[in-house]
């Protein structure tokens, strides 16, 4: 993938597609992190950008960031399958990571807190705030 492509997807929307996304985001972040956490070597970070996207306070265009590169993370058709074992959460990993380094200033202590508080439960007690 290159920068083009990134630039695609971590486009943050207009304010419906943000719905939609954070709707989606919502509802299948658990499930498919679940299944990926062992594949993802910034699982804390990945956790940490969910609280951060689902934040009121975080700037607009910051959650449409976010909610794009979560968007792309739940979605079951991307660049690389992710039923392949290994290399299928790559693609992910690759666009969680550029967003990241869009947005890595915002993502404040309290993010990473409620991060690992969740990250701490058991995998089914993890919820949304």
């Amino acid at each position: 993938m290159d920068d083009v492509k990134f630039g695609e997807i971590l486009l943050p929307g207009d304010d419906d597609t943000q719905s939609r996304r954070e709707e989606t985001v919502r509802k299948k972040f658990w499930p498919t992190f679940k299944k990926a956490v062992r594949q993802i070597p910034f699982a804390r970070d990945v956790v940490a950008a969910f609280y951060c996207a689902m934040d009121p306070q975080t700037p607009t265009r910051v959650r449409g960031v976010l909610l794009a590169a979560l968007a792309y993370f739940v979605m079951p058709v991307d660049m690389i399958p992710d039923v392949f074992a290994v290399i299928g959460f790559s693609d992910d990993v690759a666009v969680l990571s550029a967003a990241f380094a869009m947005v890595s200033r915002h993502l404040k202590p309290k993010h990473y807190e409620a991060a690992d508080r969740a990250l701490a439960d058991k995998p089914e007690g993890m919820k949304t705030i």
